[in-house]
């Protein structure tokens, strides 16, 4: 019997020590924007006081373009997934983009209030700011599903219209990235709030993309960094808790010119909602790319923005 316990005892101290140099080596601590600003935030960047938030934006192109393009992200991700789409467009178009709040270096909301209607203020604040009137809006996933709601709730100012595996129906992944997984599950996101595994959020990055091969080192620097932005993990924790009522029933009252752009190999929200966006707005057009998945417009810029450009151009 003691020698049972004594080989219990090693074996509890063994799992122990095991525990905590894990905890040891996926240490996280919070960084603070001075610190990940050398290299996110390099110029054009600029800090826009906005909705007791200092807003992460970039604002590149001609200034005297009428219409200017504003650029949306998604969950977990920053202004820097609209990298390659800026580089084609901004020598001809005036081109802006910013980090939502939660998200990048613009940090969590003040009052943790990430309702769709929080967003659509907070992008037409941003606007304002900025003297824009008049723009075309484009979003990606829940930067998609903020992109109709700023078009219903502002028709007058969104003059066209572009949505990229966009949030909006109720939807049955195929498969969701380790990452939201945690940031939903109660014990796991508070630990997550201290260790960070960088394994978690590379399995996330390639769980998106339609070609995991072309997730390169550095583009999960970029997400693994700005989620250690201090604040960025528990506010994820609050928008996963968030219903994100858009009011999915009002699609069908879009007016607006609308293209709709979609990643075949998506498992998060699969293509079938992309039909169903399809069919609720009157005159959309749909373009399917069949080898990309839930971040087309980062994974294949080239392909991606030149299906926006014919668009845009066409109106």
């Amino acid at each position: 019997m003691k020698l049972i316990l004594r080989i219990a005892g090693v074996l509890l101290l063994a799992c122990v020590v095991f525990a905590l140099a894990g905890i040891a080596a996926t240490w996280a601590p919070d960084r603070s924007v001075a610190q990940l600003s050398p290299r996110w935030a390099s110029p054009p960047s600029q800090f826009l006081a906005v909705e007791g938030m200092q807003v992460h934006l970039r604002d590149e192109g001609p200034r005297n373009d009428p219409l200017p393009i504003v650029l949306l992200h998604g969950t977990s991700a920053s202004l820097h997934t609209w990298d390659g789409w800026v580089d084609a467009l901004k020598d001809q178009r005036r081109v802006i983009r910013f980090d939502l709040p939660a998200f990048g270096l613009t940090g969590p909301e003040p009052h943790n209030d990430y309702s769709i209607a929080t967003y659509v203020r907070v992008v037409l604040a941003v606007m304002d700011r900025l003297g824009v009137q008049r723009f075309v809006l484009a979003g990606n996933s829940l930067g998609g599903q903020i992109a109709w709601g700023t078009a219903l709730a502002s028709p007058e100012r969104v003059r066209q219209l572009v949505l990229v595996d966009a949030a909006g129906y109720d939807f049955v992944p195929t498969s969701v990235p380790i990452g939201f997984r945690i940031a939903r599950t109660p014990g796991l996101r508070s630990l997550m709030e201290y260790v960070l595994p960088r394994g978690a959020i590379d399995s996330s990055v390639r769980n998106v993309y339609g070609d995991p091969g072309k997730v390169t080192r550095e583009l999960v620097d970029r997400y693994y960094e700005l989620t250690l932005r201090a604040g960025n993990r528990q506010a994820l924790a609050y928008r996963m808790d968030q219903r994100l009522s858009g009011d999915e029933a009002r699609i069908r009252e879009l007016k607006v010119p609308t293209l709709i752009l979609w990643g075949g190999k998506d498992r998060l929200i699969p293509p079938d909602n992309a039909k169903r966006f399809a069919a609720d707005i009157a005159g959309s057009r749909l373009v399917v790319f069949e080898e990309l998945g839930h971040v087309p417009q980062e994974e294949d810029p080239r392909q991606t923005v030149a299906a926006f450009k014919a668009f845009v151009a066409r109106q």
